[in-house]
């Protein structure tokens, strides 16, 4: 692994984590591309196994945060995320069976799916004093195994999934979702990124370099997201069509290579 090579997946993980802070969900789907076509990894499955990893060491940097401030409902959190940590095995190994080239178009159809979401509106009602109790368990274990298993397969955060998921299954609060699902990124993350290990699709220097990078991209992007204020709005949505480009030059590059 030479050190251009790693400066460019260093400022690949920056960027991708510069929108995550500045935009919110959605932005770790640009670490695939990223890796693809500017860092020049030429398997999709290393790509993929590598995202994970990157966005689950991220998803526990940005939670430290989040628990002190006393944001995240650690019992609807934790049945989430281990449900979803199952499901995101059985995601990922479905995922490896597939020819990459095809593996990319369906991924380029989620990441359509991210940008049409980051165009809604998010709801900002729900009920702050939540609690996991004996009838909400089943909701939210089998909310966790059917967002984990779509993170695993395409090897994302999943964060614009399980953020909803959350919210549906338990009644909290967007600003306690989006705290609480850092939980489940993490453990999705991991759990992706530990199959493909297992299967050699994992590069470990580039995990590290993408890390590293990321650390910088949160530190840059803070600032400009206390900036933004009223056009965080705008911002978000010209966001969510730059993904929407970039998902269609994924799905073009996967059909020529097809």
């Amino acid at each position: 692994m030479d050190a251009p090579t790693l400066l460019l997946a260093a400022m690949s993980g920056g960027l991708v984590a510069l929108l995550l802070t500045v935009f919110g969900g959605g932005g770790s789907v640009l670490a695939v591309p990223l890796l693809l076509y500017v860092v020049g990894v030429t398997d999709p499955h290393v790509a993929i196994g590598v995202s994970a990893a990157g966005v689950s060491l991220n998803a526990l940097t940005a939670l430290v945060g989040q628990a002190r401030a006393g944001r995240v409902r650690w019992p609807c959190a934790l049945t989430f995320a281990a449900f979803g940590a199952t499901g995101a095995w059985v995601g990922s190994s479905l995922a490896k069976r597939i020819d990459g080239h095809q593996l990319l178009l369906v991924f380029a159809l989620a990441m359509a799916a991210v940008a049409l979401a980051m165009f809604r509106r998010p709801k900002t009602e729900g009920e702050a004093s939540v609690r996991l109790n004996p009838a909400m368990a089943p909701r939210v274990a089998l909310s966790g195994a059917g967002v984990g298993a779509a993170a695993g397969f395409f090897g994302i955060g999943g964060g614009f999934l399980i953020v909803p998921g959350l919210m549906g299954a338990t009644g909290m609060t967007l600003a306690l979702a989006q705290a609480s699902s850092l939980v489940s990124v993490a453990a999705f993350g991991a759990s992706t990124a530990l199959n493909y290990s297992l299967s050699g699709l994992i590069s470990w220097p580039l995990v590290a370099a993408m890390t590293v990078g990321g650390v910088a991209g949160t530190l840059v992007g803070l600032p400009i997201s206390h900036r933004l204020g009223a056009n965080a709005a705008l911002g978000r949505r010209l966001f969510a069509g730059l993904i929407l480009g970039v998902a269609a030059y994924v799905a073009v590059r996967a059909l020529a290579s097809g």
